[in-house]
């Protein structure tokens, strides 16, 4: 799909892809350091260090190390651990500092202690708090609400002076005054993007509903309101009670886990108290390499087991893609004496593709005030359509109120920020390299009012047409936001012929899309083919494909539509279509007029009205002018597509109906991967030609196609009625990543299964004489596969075995299939 949302994301990637670090006046305290035993040089684990003075510290991991920082005023570090000396290091105040610390020993003699072989008091704990975790899950209460304030900061990192130096950042110099060093991960970073939002959050038990109001965002560099959505609490949520964590990716195994025993080791390193209440502190680690799994402590409160601090932090081999390093802390409170209710959070990830390139950093900080369990939500929130609503005026709130709303002050350098993309965008460069960025990843090259493209049809070659050259392109944004002309033409140097395309689209609105368009096209198309395959004039499809493409069809189609979402996932859209159909050669038109006899047509003609209901609870979308990229739900998917065919209509033939339902889910199955389904059934009513009926959506091309039976061939199966089902399961690396030999390549296992049956009618066999090699399906087709993904991060491959039909010519019983995909 080609999505204009890029355009407004286009000032963070340029940023994103050009502009790097130095040093600045940072005002927060950070530090950054490593534990050594003075006489042995070994690594000391679980030693405190805390700022002199203050409530704020941590202990170090098992490799010795630590990362601590804070705002507040502070002259001192201070370093203890029972059996050394303590220390105290001195700080500067509002700047990045690295330590190296060596403890000595310390000579005073303990008295004997003898150790007795028994339970880990830390697995007795752990008990407890899987003992209680149900006390604990706020979705167990009636109701809660609570104001959230949330901060979330991107930015360049791992950039050195020289590459600061070089020409193309001569326009870009101003930006360097913003530069900090990270205290997780030692690199110098460059802040280029903050927002912030303040919202109310609401949760109803029964009937389950979850509802946010956002009050207040602000976006730097940023005019897309559809983003504030997403600055919210509920997209960014952290479920530490619950077996398995999401961090970008399912399937982190929480160290609280029923079966936390399984997969880390604990260690209890200290109990004391805290706000005048008794806790226990829990360090732990993972037991094995390259899983999905955590490192960080706990801290628990020993009355009610729950959990009062946590700090996360993903395993060092963990196999996740482009993440280097990810940290999380969270801190809870009690309220009204009972629950514990998160109350701060922070979050910092490094995304790179290698630790020596740049990449980025994503900081959040929120807060959460004003929470009040079990009382009634007000009806108007109740009614609300969308789960989050952002207010009208969201994006209109002055300095003022954010000084006086935001739970926590800015320090000078992030309200700098603002600032600083803002004058980002009046660099000329800046400019030159949005059309850079548009042509690479939307796949047009914005001319003023024109954007020429997809480039990607330019040229490519079929056995109909021999060499095609095509141009197109549509008005960009410039020219408007709500009205969008588009069109192409083509000219095939064997047909001779000049093909061409135009339409239309009218937003009357974004939020929720309300939307009307027209489309006149006269081009060649790949009848049988699934919507996820390549266009039929795509320079990849010619690249690719395995049989030669003889089996295009000219089509002459008129197509209008209208579409009207009710609320986010929860769609109509209304098409009429009127259609001619042209034989060629290979697929010829021949009407079966006795038993050995037959007549030519020189075309077929059919008008229809379809009307699609789609249903995904709570899928979400990140919305551009025109289109916009759905980001799924984790429920399933339901499409329903009920057609109608008109005679009489502008020449049309055929009267008939046709019903359609889809549906599709993934099914996460922690620690195994997750699976993904896709079902769909369809019936045919009337007597229609074979063009008109269920084509089994083949692929003749080595490319993966999730859609579409990779090991048939178009025009091969034909039905009237059917059911089909296509079948992933995804392992993430639970059997490779368990060989120390393949461990390291980080690839992951996928297999699938894909099949359809169906039935066709002697009427609609008998309307038209079929092409060489389409009959029906006579039993079921089956198709079945085994494959590696996140083959350099980028790639999958499958191997494929066609199960039945393996009579037919011209046929692949074994095949490899091959996939670009970018996943975490």
């Amino acid at each position: 799909m080609n999505l204009r949302i890029r355009k407004c994301l286009s000032p963070l990637i340029i940023v994103v892809l050009h502009i790097i670090t130095s040093l600045s006046n940072a005002q927060p305290t950070k530090v950054r350091g490593q534990v050594f035993d003075a006489v042995t040089g070994e690594m000391i684990p679980f030693v405190s260090v805390s700022f002199k003075n203050s409530t704020i510290g941590t202990i170090t991991d098992f490799n010795g190390g630590f990362f601590i920082e804070t705002r507040n005023p502070t002259d001192s570090l201070v370093i203890t651990y029972m059996g050394y000396k303590p220390q105290k290091r001195e700080v500067n105040h509002g700047s990045y500092q690295e330590f190296e610390i060596n403890l000595e020993p310390d000579n005073i003699a303990l008295e004997e202690v003898v150790v007795r072989p028994g339970e880990n008091p830390a697995h007795r704990i752990l008990r407890k708090i899987i003992d209680n975790k149900e006390r604990h899950h706020p979705e167990n209460l009636q109701s809660y609400q609570y104001e959230v304030y949330n901060k979330v900061e991107v930015d360049i990192n791992n950039v050195d002076e020289q590459f600061q130096k070089r020409k193309i950042f001569n326009q870009f110099q101003f930006v360097f005054d913003h530069v900090d060093t990270s205290s997780l991960t030692g690199k110098p970073y460059l802040p280029i993007l903050i927002t912030e939002s303040i919202s109310d959050y609401y949760y109803q038990s029964i009937p389950e509903i979850e509802k946010e109001i956002i009050k207040a965002s602000k976006i730097s560099g940023f005019e897309n309101e559809s983003l504030s959505q997403f600055t919210g609490r509920m997209f960014q949520k952290t479920r530490i009670y619950n077996n398995f964590i999401t961090m970008f990716e399912p399937g982190f195994v929480s160290p609280i886990a029923d079966f936390g025993l399984l997969y880390y080791k604990y260690y209890l390193i200290d109990s004391s108290f805290i706000e005048n209440k008794w806790c226990y502190k829990i360090s732990y680690k993972p037991i094995r390499k390259h899983e999905r799994t955590f490192s960080g402590y706990f801290i628990v409160h020993d009355t009610t087991f729950a959990i009062k601090e946590i700090q996360l932090r993903i395993a060092e081999d963990a196999n996740i893609n482009f993440i280097n390093d990810l940290a999380t802390k969270l801190i809870y409170e009690q309220v009204q004496d009972s629950i514990w209710f998160l109350t701060e959070e922070s979050f910092i990830v490094d995304f790179n593709l290698d630790d020596r390139l740049t990449g980025f950093f994503g900081r959040k900080t929120t807060t959460y005030k004003d929470i009040r369990i079990n009382e009634p939500i007000q009806e108007h929130v109740l009614q609300l359509k969308n789960d989050v609503v952002v207010q009208d005026n969201a994006m209109k709130h002055n300095t003022d109120f954010w000084e006086q709303k935001r739970h926590i002050n800015l320090s000078e350098k992030e309200e700098r920020i603002y600032s600083m993309v803002d004058s980002v965008k009046q660099v000329p460069i800046f400019k030159t390299t949005i059309d850079v960025i548009n042509l690479l990843t939307n796949y047009y090259y914005p001319i003023g009012y024109f954007e020429y493209g997809p480039y990607y049809t330019t040229y490519s070659h079929n056995p109909v047409e021999g060499h095609r050259f095509r141009i197109g392109g549509r008005t960009s944004n410039k020219f408007s936001t709500r009205f969008m002309p588009y069109g192409h033409i083509a000219y095939g140097t064997k047909d001779e012929t000049f093909k061409y395309g135009m339409g239309y689209l009218y937003m009357f609105s974004k939020n929720p899309r309300m939307a009307t368009g027209t489309y006149y096209e006269n081009d060649i198309q790949q009848l049988g083919q699934s919507d996820n395959a390549f266009q039929e004039d795509n320079i990849m499809r010619t690249l690719l494909e395995r049989r030669p493409n003889d089996k295009l069809t000219m089509v002459r189609e008129f197509r209008t539509f209208y579409e009207h979402e009710w609320f986010h996932g929860f769609s109509n859209k209304l098409t009429f279509s009127h259609k001619t159909i042209y034989p060629t050669p290979v697929i010829p038109f021949e009407m079966r007029v006795e038993q050995d006899m037959s007549v030519s047509l020189n075309r077929l003609v059919t008008s229809e009205i379809t009307l699609q209901t789609h249903w995904a609870r709570d899928e979400k979308f990140v919305m551009g002018e025109f289109e916009r990229i759905s980001l799924g739900t984790k429920r399933p998917v339901f499409d329903l597509y009920l057609t109608a065919g008109v005679n009489g209509i502008i020449g049309s033939d055929y009267h008939y109906y046709r019903a359609t339902f889809t549906m599709k889910d993934k099914i996460e199955t922690n620690p195994f991967g997750y699976f993904w389904y896709f079902l769909e059934g369809g019936k045919i009513f009337g007597t229609l030609p074979y063009p008109l009926l269920e084509l089994h959506k083949g692929n003749e091309t080595y490319a993966y196609d999730q859609y579409a039976f990779n090991m048939m061939n178009y025009y091969e199966f034909i039905s009237d009625q059917y059911i089909s089902f296509n079948a992933e399961h995804h392992f993430q690396g639970f059997f490779l990543g368990h060989i120390p030999l393949l461990r390291k390549l980080e690839w992951r296992e996928v297999i699938s299964a894909k099949g359809v049956m169906g039935t066709l009618s002697d009427k609609n066999r008998n309307e038209m004489m079929f092409p060489g090699g389409l009959t029906s399906l006579k039993k079921p087709y089956l198709e079945v596969g085994a494959g590696i993904e996140n083959i350099f991060k980028f790639f999958r491959i499958d191997a494929m075995w066609r199960i039945t039909h393996t009579d037919h010519e011209n046929i692949q019983l074994f095949g490899i299939r091959a996939k670009i995909q970018v996943i975490l």
